[in-house]
């Protein structure tokens, strides 16, 4: 091949070849194929861990604990193995007070934040496992645990001391009459300064339906509500519960 042969087959050729093109074109699309996937998978991964297992949905959950069924919003189940139809040992719930609802993106600080958790009232349903609740349990058995005479406390309470060998710890009992009804008594761990209080300091439990027992725990600086948060406990379970005609008072 002549010299000007060479140079018109050099000029001709194509810069790139076809099978680099290809190559190439695959590559391309390889990279935006995965940059859809990391973008859409960050935005999946970025909402599970800002739920941190909450969820929003308010579809009934019906649950059978014991002798009873009740139906609870989804989005007021604190664990996600709990959300599904069907018997249960026991139902998690938490609850914003006073609106006494689940989680939802308007107040989803109070879920998410710890520091503002005390803004919660926890909630434990299962089967009972003793006759009486904690006020039925205040003669039988707290009232032989108290030391020392009780003292005043605020909102119509007093305050009385357990034990160092009860097994309470630092917690005291406080206790309220109520009218047509057994005193009112709760456990609490009193925090040295109200800034110190905790979403668990207080912790009763009541008896509702046929047999359920109704655990829960709220914060220190909520002892002002003690008889409108146990009155809307008490409403809450009850409303919801599907075998409606046992009260359980």
């Amino acid at each position: 091949m002549n010299h000007t042969g060479t140079v018109r087959e050099i000029e001709e050729s194509p810069l790139l070849s076809t099978r680099f093109i290809i190559r190439l074109t695959i590559a391309v699309a390889c990279l935006a194929a995965l940059t859809m996937i990391i973008s859409f998978g960050g935005r999946w991964f970025g909402a599970r861990i800002s739920l941190a297992g909450n969820t929003a949905s308010t579809t009934p959950i019906i649950l059978t604990i014991g002798r009873d069924t009740i139906s609870l919003p989804e989005n007021t189940l604190r664990f996600p193995s709990q959300r599904k139809d069907g018997p249960s040992k026991r139902a998690d719930l938490y609850l914003t007070w006073p609106e006494m609802q689940g989680y939802n993106k308007a107040r989803r600080e109070r879920f998410d934040d710890i520091s503002q958790s005390s803004g919660l009232i926890f909630l434990q349903i299962a089967q009972s496992t003793m006759s009486r609740d904690m006020s039925g349990r205040l003669e039988p058995i707290y009232s032989h645990l108290i030391e020392g005479n009780g003292a005043p406390f605020a909102n119509g309470m007093t305050l009385h001391h357990l034990r160092a060998d009860a097994g309470y710890a630092d917690e005291v009992l406080l206790t309220a009459p109520r009218t047509g009804a057994p005193d009112y008594v709760v456990r609490c761990t009193l925090p040295a300064m109200p800034q110190m209080a905790t979403s668990g300091d207080c912790q009763r439990d009541i008896k509702v339906g046929r047999d359920l027992t109704v655990l829960y725990r709220f914060s220190s600086t909520h002892l002002p509500d003690w008889d409108h948060i146990d009155a809307a406990i008490r409403h809450f379970v009850e409303a919801r519960l599907v075998n409606t005609s046992a009260t359980g008072r």
